[in-house]
């Protein structure tokens, strides 16, 4: 299973109304064991970070009115991906050393994390990953409407 990050608006009657993800965007947010392998490791709670840790233990859901908060916290996170990286480790073993090519269905993005993948290789997933939240974040701030990572 994969994390989603999907944007919603409250409507006036209660409740929220979850928008559809617009053509050309994608809601994945990570695979599920990024709930603390990554969003609620040590590295990024070590940077303050206060609702992607959230993660670890339940779906996040960002108020509209925290919105910015959260943009906020994800470019701190950004900054930081090597670190994050780091805390990911070479990948399982599996005979191959750390910084070859991973398995051509692995790939940021896809979900599959390919064995022996360099730390390189986890900082840009870990921004790949980031960079779709991003843009439901800043996508839910242009309709004052909030997010949900699930």
């Amino acid at each position: 299973m994969s994390l989603s990050v999907d944007v919603y608006v409250p409507r006036a009657e209660g409740g929220i109304e979850v928008l559809d993800v617009p053509p050309g965007r994608s809601d994945a947010a990570g695979r599920e064991s990024w709930r603390t392998e990554v969003w609620g490791s040590e590295p990024v709670r070590s940077l303050g970070a206060r609702f992607l840790p959230r993660l670890a233990i339940e779906d996040l859901a960002v108020a509209p009115d925290e919105v910015s908060a959260f943009i906020a916290e994800c470019d701190l996170v950004r900054t930081h991906a090597a670190r994050i990286a780091e805390h990911l480790g070479a990948g399982p073993e599996t005979g191959t050393e750390a910084g070859t090519e991973a398995e051509p269905e692995a790939g940021p993005n896809t979900g599959l994390a390919g064995p022996g993948t360099s730390a390189e290789w986890h900082a840009d997933e870990v921004s790949r990953y980031l960079d779709n939240i991003l843009d439901a974040a800043r996508r839910a701030s242009d309709v004052g409407g909030g997010i949900i990572i699930w």
